[in-house]
């Protein structure tokens, strides 16, 4: 019979009962030390003993609560003291045992409590450590610094080591980086808090992984940590994401795949971050959202290669273009919704919506229409209006938007007035205030009337003037009295006035232009009139100004940035005409020529019967004054239908500024022109002045110009009288009389409308001399009379030989209206809308015998030179006339 091993028989009942019950007795023993190792360590901290001089028995606490703080950061429980104790330093066995007592009675596994020193400038820390059931002497940490404001910096350092002793913390012995090729292991290192000699904690290492992570670079990370020779051995594994080797576009139609790729910010090479390719889908939603694409849907795959790389591969699924076909408003009981329409930006697309953009969703521009309603009803007394977010319903046949308004009450003007300090009395200042002359409150004219009120003070050197207007509303009765109150400040005055920006353009320019200067008291409208002076100059794109303060508190610090912009111009035009056919013109010019302001042109024009040069130079500050100065000559060739005439000539004129805008212009000119060729179908004048005619003659001007800018000008006006005297010698001797006008203003929605009006007057002076053809008037042409002929308005008269001639007028008149249509600021592109009227006449002037055109056209003010492109048609057509034309010209206008 086989005798079973230890391997194969069952232990009998008598020996596995006592293994059982000396097991449970173990644990019976060992569980409430294993059940308090589970539970965070109990500790209370005791008031320190305070010795020093003077009252600094605060500290006694406020050093217990820092230690309690910090030792709670790092895992511990705080039991709060008991309010009879000391907190005295251990002395006697009995001290100790009465604290083993108070830790035991309050259930904390550790009591500390310690002292504090302080010698002169020096201090000490002193604390103990007993445990509830230790039966050894307590142990003892010191921490030692130099005046006060040291403590907190020596208590956390205390804290640290009674922290390393009560939680057993391990020292981090290294810290490494496994798994990157690509990133460098320092560059990783830098992003953690886990350093060689820190204290090992798990939540630590919990917060370096999220750090590493945010850096983009890796898919998957995870820490280890191993017991070393000194400590814990901390290693981060990581997992690199895979370099993009290709990016794709599918399902593009509206854009190439260049065009797409162009608004990426991902490219390859780089590394593939999740994050950052779902921003470029927003992005490429965008570009196809600004092109009515809105329901466009942008995907995108990963497509994983060898050697960690993988290509992008973006989905499109465009969808159908779709535009703004509805707007409607809900609440809107005191406007209807075709006045509303007109105050937002957000259209309904119209027939030319290709032009005018019209039903063109753009969510910048709609979040600002509700703004834009609220500031109407608040401009028409509805104080408390409220417009809701507008809601956005995007369907396959277009897009629906809705307004929801909650009018409220309407609000009328009750008291206007004026309080506080007062430079004028209060009659003069309530003159410049236009709410209380409005039935119903309107918080633009609130903000209107405190920018008067504030320019007003900045005139009189109060820059920093502060206008707080008081509002009180009176429900039961709807109405809201104003007060504007007023504290007027310090004057100030300009400390330093600096310019920067120009690197062409000298400082003596800029600064010549300026009405405000250093040392002087601050003045607001002088300000204006100099920003808007160097904006006239057209050397700058942009005119930044800041006002900083100065070394006092009434110095202001005057900054004005300019950015420059070419001010080299090579124009060119051309159209064509009857008389002309085909003609060009063309000029270079350099309008701040090195840089001091001066302008140098040089012109050319060519056509079937006109050939014209023309060279000149202007100082327009000579002598260091605003004195303008220019010189000029020309060399001009013209065939006319009956004569030809060769001119050459050339003259100088001045200009002095005589008041705001304001400038008087004298100058002589000197011209020998030979008349030649003549036929027999010339007017008997004509005939008279075969051979060569010397007109040498002077002229006065007086010219107003007050418009923003050169070109495109939104506001202002441009006016001149001027009077030409020709009999200084020669043989031409006249009278000629000018009249000319012409006013910007805007109308509503960016829309400008602009009048200009002439009339001249010619007539022989001395009967010995001669009145020449060409010194008469004649209308036609893109810059009078659009859509006729140049030269087209004319009289007529028969000759000695019975044949029906063209002469010109001795007097005329002309008056343009147009419209002004913004269609694109930002390429500056204006459309055009004009009506034309005027005639020559020999005998008095007849307003009732005008010719008349009308017509449209586009205007472009481009890099290289103002474009005009403007089809005129003639509303009064006479036999022999084409019904209308298109002209082309680069250059000015009126």
């Amino acid at each position: 019979m086989r005798v079973p091993t230890m391997l194969t028989r069952r232990p009998s009942n008598r020996f596995m009962l006592p293994i059982l019950f000396a097991l449970i007795a173990i644990l019976e023993i060992w569980s409430p030390a294993l059940a308090r190792a589970a539970e965070p360590i109990k500790v209370m901290v005791l008031p320190f003993k305070v010795h020093a001089t003077g009252n600094l028995n605060y500290l006694s606490t406020q050093i217990a609560e820092v230690l309690s703080d910090h030792l709670k950061k790092d895992g511990a429980t705080i039991i709060n003291y008991a309010k009879e104790a000391d907190g005295t330093a251990p002395g006697m066995t009995p001290e100790l045992d009465a604290k083993r007592q108070l830790a035991q009675q309050s259930g904390a596994d550790r009591i500390i409590w310690g002292s504090f020193t302080i010698i002169g400038e020096k201090f000490s820390l002193d604390a103990y450590m007993l445990g509830a059931f230790d039966p050894q002497s307590p142990l003892g940490f010191n921490a030692e610094g130099a005046k006060l404001e040291n403590l907190l910096k020596v208590l956390n350092a205390l804290s640290g080591e009674i922290g390393l002793k009560l939680f057993q913390h391990e020292i981090v012995e290294a810290v490494r980086i496994k798994g990157n090729e690509r990133i460098e292991s320092d560059a990783i290192l830098r992003q953690v808090q886990t350093k060689v000699g820190s204290i090992y904690k798990q939540s630590q290492i919990t917060k370096d992984l999220k750090a590493i992570y945010k850096m983009g670079f890796f898919d998957n990370l995870r820490a280890e940590a191993e017991s070393g020779v000194k400590g814990k051995i901390v290693t981060f594994l990581v997992k690199e994401k895979p370099t993009i080797r290709y990016i794709r576009v599918k399902g593009n139609l509206r854009f190439d795949d260049e065009e797409v790729k162009e608004n990426l910010t991902i490219s390859t090479g780089a590394i593939l971050n999740i994050f950052k390719v779902r921003s470029n889908m927003e992005q490429i939603e965008s570009m196809y959202k600004e092109k009515n694409f809105h329901q466009v849907v942008v995907n995108y795959k990963v497509l994983p290669l060898d050697n960690n790389q993988a290509d992008i591969e973006f989905v499109i699924d465009e969808g159908p273009k779709v535009y703004v076909t509805s707007i409607t408003f809900e609440g809107n009981k005191s406007f209807k919704d075709k006045k509303l329409k007109k105050e937002i930006q957000t259209s309904e697309k119209g027939f030319f919506f290709w032009i005018t953009s019209s039903g063109d969703l753009d969510r910048t521009k709609l979040d600002q229409d509700a703004a834009l309603l609220n500031t109407f009803y608040s401009n028409k007394g509805y104080i408390h209006v409220r417009v809701a977010d507008p809601v956005v319903d995007i369907a396959e046949k277009g897009i629906h938007i809705t307004f929801k308004i909650d009018e409220g009450p309407r609000f009328k003007v009750g008291k206007v007035d004026i309080s506080g300090d007062l430079i004028k009395p209060k009659n003069e200042l309530l003159k410049n205030l236009t709410l209380g002359k409005s039935i119903y409150y309107n918080r633009e004219k609130l903000r209107g009337d405190i920018i008067a009120l504030s320019d007003l003070y900045g005139v009189h050197g109060y820059a920093h003037a502060d206008i707080n207007p008081v509002v009180k509303e009176d429900a039961e009765h709807l109405v809201v009295d104003v007060t504007y109150a007023i504290k007027k400040n310090q004057e100030v005055y300009f400390e330093n006035i600096f310019i920067s920006g120009n690197i062409k353009t000298r400082d003596k320019v800029i600064r010549r232009e300026l009405e405000v200067y250093e040392k002087e008291r601050f003045n607001g409208d002088a300000l204006k009139k100099s920003i808007r002076n160097l904006y006239r100059l057209d050397y700058f794109e942009d005119i930044k100004v800041n006002s900083l303060k100065g070394s006092k508190d009434d110095q202001m610090v005057l900054k004005i940035d300019v950015t420059e912009k070419p001010t080299g111009m090579f124009t060119f035009g051309a159209g064509y005409s009857s008389e002309e056919n085909v003609f060009l013109v063309g000029s270079i010019a350099q309008r701040n020529f090195l840089g001091k302001g001066q302008t140098l042109k040089f012109a050319g024009e060519f056509g079937a019967s006109t050939t014209k040069y023309n060279l000149s130079f202007t100082e327009p500050w000579l002598f260091d004054i605003p004195l303008s100065a220019t010189l000029f000559s020309y060399d001009q060739e013209k065939e006319y239908e009956e004569y030809n005439r060769h001119s050459l000539g050339g003259g100088i004129g001045v200009s002095y500024p005589i008041y705001d805008y304001t400038r008087a212009y004298i100058s002589y000119a000197f011209d020998s022109s030979d008349v030649s060729d003549i036929t027999d179908a010339a007017d008997d004048t004509i005939k008279e002045l075969k051979g060569t005619n010397v007109t040498s003659s002077i002229s006065l001007a007086i010219g107003y110009d007050s418009r923003d800018k050169v070109f495109n000008p939104t506001e202002g006006a441009k006016h001149r009288i001027s009077y030409e005297y020709a009999g200084l010698g020669g043989d031409v001797g006249y009278d000629k009389y000018t009249l000319e006008t012409g006013w910007y203003f805007p109308l509503f929605k960016g829309l400008i409308g602009f009048f200009h009006g002439k009339t001249g007057l010619v007539s022989k002076n001395d009967d010995a001399k001669i009145l020449p053809d060409y010194e008469k008037f004649y209308l036609g042409g893109i810059n009078s009379m659009r859509g006729f002929d140049y030269r087209g308005i004319h009289l007529t008269d028969v000759n000695s030989d019975g044949i029906e001639t063209k002469i010109g007028g001795t007097k005329m008149v002309q008056f343009n209206v147009e419209m002004i249509i913004p269609i694109s600021d930002k390429l500056g592109l204006m459309g055009v809308v004009f009506y034309d009227a005027g005639n020559v006449y020999d005998d008095s002037i007849n307003l009732g015998d005008l010719r008349r055109s009308a017509g449209y056209g586009f205007r472009w003010y481009s890099p290289l030179a103002p474009i005009r492109i403007e089809y005129g048609r003639i509303l009064d057509r006479r036999e022999g006339e084409e019904d209308g034309q298109w002209e082309f010209t680069m250059g000015g206008a009126f």
